[in-house]
C-alpha cells in the first residue's frame, strides 16, 4: 500500500481532477491513501512545523517505509524511482510519502525518513506537487509491469 500524507487542501478544481485521475490509475496496482493535514498557519515558524508535525505523526505507523519529499534529497530519474519502490515494497507492506507545507518538514519527521527524496532543486507549490508525485508513482507502476507509457 502507498501512503501519501500531505499539508494542506487542494484549492483548485482542475489539480483536484488530476489527482483523482492518477489516484484511478494507480489503484489498478496498489492501494492508495491520500491524506490531508490541515496547514497550521502563525507568525513563528518553528511553531508551525511543530504543529504540522503532530498531525502528520498520526498517520505514521512503526512499520512505514517513510518517504519524505525535500528539495536537499536525493534525486531520481523515473526508472531508479520504480526500480527503488519496487526493491521497498518486496519488504515493507506500507511506504508512506510525506509532502511538507509552505515552510517545508519538522526536523524529525526528516530524521524518521527512511528516505529523503527530491524531484528538483525547484521550489513547487505542495498543491501541484502532489499530481506531480502521483503521476510519477503511477509511472513507476507502469515501468514495472513493462507497459507503455514511459518514453
Amino acid at each position: 500500500m502507498i501512503k501519501i500524507i500531505c499539508v494542506g487542501k487542494i484549492k483548485e478544481n482542475y489539480l483536484k481532477e488530476a489527482i483523482f485521475e492518477y489516484q484511478k490509475r494507480i489503484g489498478k496496482y496498489t492501494k492508495l491513501e491520500l491524506i490531508e493535514v490541515m496547514d497550521s498557519t502563525g507568525d513563528d515558524i518553528s511553531k508551525i512545523l511543530i504543529s504540522e508535525k503532530e498531525k502528520i505523526d498520526k498517520y505514521i505507523q512503526e512499520k512505514d517505509y517513510v518517504i519524505t519529499l525535500e528539495i536537499e534529497g536525493r534525486m531520481l530519474n523515473s526508472i531508479e524511482l520504480s526500480q527503488t519502490l519496487d526493491q521497498i515494497t518486496q519488504h515493507h507492506a506500507n511506504v508512506t510519502f510525506i509532502i511538507g507545507g509552505s515552510y517545508g518538514l519538522d526536523e524529525t519527521i526528516k530524521k524518521r525518513a527512511n528516505l529523503a527524496l527530491s524531484f528538483s532543486k525547484l521550489t513547487f507549490p505542495h498543491q501541484l506537487f502532489r499530481v506531480l508525485l502521483l503521476e510519477q508513482i503511477y509511472r513507476s507502476y507502469r515501468i514495472l509491469n513493462h507497459e507503455s507509457y514511459h518514453k
